[in-house]
Parts: C-alpha cells; structure tokens; sequence
C-alpha cells in the first residue's frame, strides 16, 4: 500500500501512546510501539500483524538505538516518530527537589532528544521522515505549580522548532503538538509526581492546587481518541503543521499568549528601539 508508513510511538503502554497507536493501525499503517515494559505495550494493544512492542526507556539514549534497530530490522524504515512519553513532576519551584527537576527534564526534554537523535538516521538516509512531538500549553505559558513541566515543554519548543529548518533539506518535516486538556493519565498517580511540602508560606496553596489538580483528573474536556486521528491526519500531509494547536481550550491560551506578547512589545515599543550603538 503506497500509503503506508511505519510510525515510532514512545509511551505507547497507556494513556495518550495508546490512543495514537490504535489510530495509526486503523489508518492502515505499520507501529513500533515502545515503553519501559513491553509486555504492558502488548497487553494495552493486542496482536496486529502490523504491530511491534519495543522496550524503551526514553531516557536511555542505548535503550533508543536498540529500539530503533529493532524497528529497521522489521519494518525496513520509520516514517514517522511521534515524540509522546511524558510524566509531570509538580509543585511549587522551591520545594520541587533539584533531582526531581532533572529527572522532569530528562524525561520530557532529553527523553524526546534521545529517540530523536537515534532515528534521524534512518530519516537522512530516506531522505523522508515525520518528527512529531507532543508538546502542551505548558510549552507556551507558564504557571504557577508547573515550573518543572514547563521548563521542559518550553525547551522542546525551542528545540523543534531550531530542528525544522536543519532537517528540512533531507526532506525531513517537524510538527509540534500543543495539547489542553485531554483525558489522558497525566493526572493519575502513576504519572504526576506531587513535591512534598517542606515551606509554610507555600503551604496553603499547595493543598488548594493540589485538590484542584487531583479533582481535574478524569474530568477534561478533550477526547485523546480524537486528537490520536487528528494527528494521524496531519502526519499524512505533504506539509505538516509546523504546530497544531490542540483543543478549543488551547487555542484561547495560544491566542491570549499572542496578544499579551504584543501589548508588551508594544508598551515600550520606542525604547526597545532606541538601543542602538550612536556610530551604527
């Protein structure tokens, strides 16, 4: 089938990774499915001729070329890799450990940089490829209790988008995937990581925050069985989105972000542009 591509889905055990998998087979392509426990990946999916469980710890740049070689040895190519194995490690900057901060980094930022840098190889070499990465509203505006989470998408902005214009020669396209708020697991224990309060001034909005997060769970607005066709439709396309914005609850974000971006160039437009040298 000239249609067919082979997609490389990180986190593909639960939650979103689950979602994405079921779309791509359904639209007739072939899925490496990959995360830390295989076996978990083939019980949330089931057998498919043309389906592939992989272990992969995204932070583990040898587990990414061991998946990556694995997916070559039986597919021949990968066409697209989608960029999704997450975790959220909140609360509010001074209480959030420096090693829970890394290890926020190291799965969200470094993860997606690891798995990148294993497959773009296989990309150059097709002179094709698709780098999908799941990105969030964190990665456009920061909050209170997010410091950690949003670090780490605000870096995968910045690294996409400096990647685009150094693949795109070898015919390689980049998308970013800017979610709200989507039923998925983040929220769950399994994957949210609460900071152990440890300063009173913080203290009685840590517990507001985190009653607040908690009693979000299970309840956002967006369907991530959507979103999973929708980016199985934008990755199909000559020309990927360079970003997709997804949900009517991003786009507002987006759209306000824009707009304050401007009203604060605009407040000091004059002297923003009175700083040059006198001789230049």
């Amino acid at each position: 089938m000239m249609n067919k591509k082979v997609w490389f889905i990180t986190g593909a055990g639960r939650g979103m990774g689950v979602d994405v998998t079921k779309a791509a087979l359904a639209a007739g392509h072939a899925v490496v499915a990959t995360g830390r426990d295989p076996k978990r990946v083939s019980s949330a999916l089931g057998a498919h001729d043309d389906l592939l469980a992989v272990k992969l710890d995204v932070t583990s740049l040898e587990d990414a070329k061991d998946a990556v070689r694995a997916a070559v040895d039986r597919f021949g190519r990968i066409d697209v890799l989608v960029n999704n194995a997450g975790n959220f490690y909140a609360g509010f900057f001074e209480e959030i450990t420096p090693e829970d901060f890394r290890a926020q980094i190291e799965t969200t930022m470094f993860g997606p940089m690891n798995v990148t840098r294993a497959i773009l190889p296989v990309m150059r070499a097709q002179r094709s490829g698709v780098v999908v990465a799941i990105s969030s509203t964190a990665g456009i505006v920061g909050q209170e209790f997010c410091t950690a989470y949003a670090a780490s998408k605000f870096g995968v902005e910045g690294w996409i988008e400096s990647l685009a214009p150094e693949v795109a020669p070898f015919g390689i396209r980049t998308m970013l995937v800017e979610p709200g708020f989507f039923r998925t697991e983040l929220l769950t224990p399994e994957s949210t990581n609460y900071a152990k309060p440890s300063i009173e001034d913080y203290a009685e909005r840590t517990v507001q925050t985190i009653a607040a997060w908690s009693g979000m769970n299970g309840r956002q607005g967006g369907d991530p069985a959507k979103l999973a066709s929708a980016l199985v439709q934008l990755a199909s396309l000559d020309q990927p989105p360079q970003r997709f914005v997804a949900g009517a609850d991003a786009v507002a974000t987006v759209e306000k972000k824009a707009n304050d971006l401007l009203a604060q160039v605009n407040a000091h437009r004059e002297l923003s542009s009175n700083l040059a040298l006198d001789d230049a």
